[in-house]
């Protein structure tokens, strides 16, 4: 993952509806759930939660498939754990401390 790659599913995580079907979505495990059980437990509005999903959809963050007349999503493992590594590659490696630029210098 790049840093262009982990802005955009971060910034689609800063919704706090988002944030809360993304971790419902996490909870449910790789089998996922469908548009009408994420309504359930969340009461959100359809046309609300569409717009959301297809937000965590852009950002490669959750999948949607067609089920009969049920549209299931469930989440991509693969970009949650890159962003989490991503997140947590230098952790506590230190930081260099910048150049101090000369007295008088501009």
């Amino acid at each position: 993952m790049n840093l262009e790659t982990a802005a955009k599913c971060l910034a689609e995580l800063g919704s706090p509806t988002r944030l809360a079907v993304y971790r419902l979505l996490v909870k449910a495990g790789r089998h996922g759930l469908t548009v009408g059980e994420i309504q359930e437990h969340l009461q959100i509005p359809k046309s609300t939660l569409s717009h959301h999903l297809a937000h965590l959809g852009w950002a490669g963050l959750v999948v949607q498939e067609r089920e009969s007349r049920s549209l299931r999503c469930a989440v991509v493992y693969e970009t949650m754990d890159a962003l989490m590594t991503y997140l947590a590659k230098e952790c506590c490696t230190g930081v260099k401390r910048a150049p101090r630029k000369a007295q008088g210098a501009k």
